[in-house]
């Protein structure tokens, strides 16, 4: 599978969002979007590994892209039956430089975001790309199926951002916050930044 960068080049026309993609060089706090999500992370000694299962082999492309810019190649493989869906494990090695973040997200077995949790443009990219989807009525941004404690945290840190979402829970397609409306679609068509080049239109917000 060959990779592309994690983004094209921003557009020089367009305004920068103080929360935007644009707005700082990539690092390791980015990757907390994917623990906002369905990502998980664990600690060994003085090193974590994080990883996630994604749905589509366009994630596989953009997450393997926004890890390696961060210093943190993962390794991937298919997941599940070979007659069900067609799933990928992506994860890291472990790593140090991941302990800070599985700190403040540990919480004993379960992950819980630290106090002053917030989103910016990277952090939802990186979400979008992990869990997100379109739908007739908006965008979809999944969460971890057992990760109650991080909903309500989540979902404040979207409404900070301009993203009031209305939480799904699993009988009615979630875990998931859909994010409706004009205004807030753009808003996150804004923050999350151009489709990488893998990410079919209909599955990025924005897209023509």
């Amino acid at each position: 599978m060959s990779l592309s960068p994690p983004h094209p080049p921003p557009d020089p026309g367009r305004q920068l969002s103080l929360f935007g993609t644009e707005a700082a060089d990539p690092s390791v706090a980015d990757l907390a979007g994917l623990l906002a999500g369905p990502g998980e992370v664990v600690r060994m000694g003085g090193t974590a590994r994080l990883s996630v299962v994604v749905d589509a082999g366009w994630r596989v492309h953009v997450l393997v892209a926004e890890l390696t810019a961060r210093g943190l190649p993962p390794t991937w493989e298919a997941v599940g039956e070979p007659d069900g869906p067609r799933r990928h494990l992506i994860r890291t090695a472990y790593a140090s430089t991941l302990a800070p973040l599985a700190r403040a997200w540990a919480r004993g077995p379960a992950k819980r975001p630290p106090a002053g949790f917030h989103l910016n443009g990277r952090r939802l990219r990186i979400w979008l790309a992990a869990a997100g989807r379109a739908e007739p009525s908006g965008f979809l941004l999944g969460l971890g199926e057992g990760d109650t404690e991080c909903w309500g945290p989540v979902g404040r840190a979207l409404a900070a951002v301009g993203l009031a979402g209305v939480l799904l829970e699993a009988g009615a397609g979630g875990p998931a916050y859909r994010i409706s409306g004009r205004r807030r679609l753009a808003r996150l068509a804004e923050l999350v930044g151009d489709r990488p080049a893998a990410a079919p239109a209909a599955d990025w917000p924005g897209s023509p």
